[in-house]
């Protein structure tokens, strides 16, 4: 990893969208901060395209994807996309899997977040957990003591055995059924919303994220970047990002907002304030 210091001027100038990761990545110890969600609206001010990318559940994303001033989002580790056309008022939401298949397949999501609860002590089932259409989530650091790194392998290792996809991030371990992930399911939003290729044009757009789940998006794309704490989950990575910024949390996520506004402002764009409001 290269500090974000090293993104050339030249490279970020070409960049037109940011996908970034919600949490431990904009936000900072469970808190959106007002300085963080700012950068989103200055952002959007300069012209970027900006989409989150995060396991948070569909519930979490209808709000984001209406309130925030985002192109869409990406939620459940890819289990769909939401974006919402403001001028006609009028939300779509793209599941992966039909809705028959979800509710089929729900209950024995948590039959088996109930075995991985009493086979890993101190683990809890997501707080959010009554909002997701098509995984489950294991709390272990949320909102419980953190558990140790061997607690957090073992509980993606439960998944594993009964058949699941599993990702880890920064607070939860996800599992569901299917191939999808982060990536997969950018690719096809980028495709059937905005008629983006994004394996020809993936130099134009940058990723932000901080966990293991962020992986596949940190290999895909030439301008990755982490904020610091990234490396916290060093260990559970297949692929690290091509550059990391200096702040932790939120303050990374500020740190690649201005270096991507100020790249913009070096190449005389002009920057709409009415945007960010």
């Amino acid at each position: 990893m290269s500090p974000l210091s090293q993104f050339s001027l030249e490279s970020r100038t070409r960049i037109r969208g940011l996908f970034f990761d919600i949490d431990d990545t904009l936000t900072t110890k469970g808190l959106l901060t007002t300085t963080a969600y700012s950068a989103i609206g200055r952002l959007k001010a300069a012209g970027f395209m900006l989409v989150p990318i995060t396991g948070r559940p569909a519930g979490w994303c209808d709000h984001i994807t209406r309130m925030w001033p985002v192109d869409g989002v990406v939620g459940e580790n890819g289990a769909f996309y939401f974006c919402y056309d403001q001028a006609k008022k009028k939300l779509t939401q793209r599941f992966l899997s039909p809705e028959s298949e979800r509710v089929a397949t729900k209950k024995h999501l948590l039959e088996i977040a109930a075995h991985i609860l009493r086979e890993v002590p101190g683990t809890a089932l997501a707080s959010d957990q009554a909002y997701r259409e098509a995984d489950i989530a294991i709390d272990f650091c949320e909102d419980v003591a953190p558990l140790p790194t061997r607690e957090i392998r073992r509980i993606k290792q439960l998944m594993e055995a009964a058949g699941l996809t599993a990702k880890i991030s920064s607070i939860h371990v996800n599992g569901w059924f299917g191939t999808y992930d982060k990536l997969s399911t950018t690719k096809l939003f980028m495709q059937e919303v905005f008629n983006i290729n994004l394996d020809e044009q993936k130099n134009e757009f940058t990723f932000v994220g901080d966990s293991p789940n962020d992986s596949p998006m940190f290999s895909y794309f030439p301008h990755s970047v982490g904020v610091a704490n990234v490396r916290d989950f060093a260990w559970g990575m297949m692929h690290l990002p091509a550059y990391i910024a200096d702040g932790r949390c939120g303050q990374g996520f500020i740190e690649l907002a201005d270096a991507l506004i100020a790249a913009r402002l070096a190449n005389g764009e002009a920057i709409n304030a009415c945007a960010a409001e």
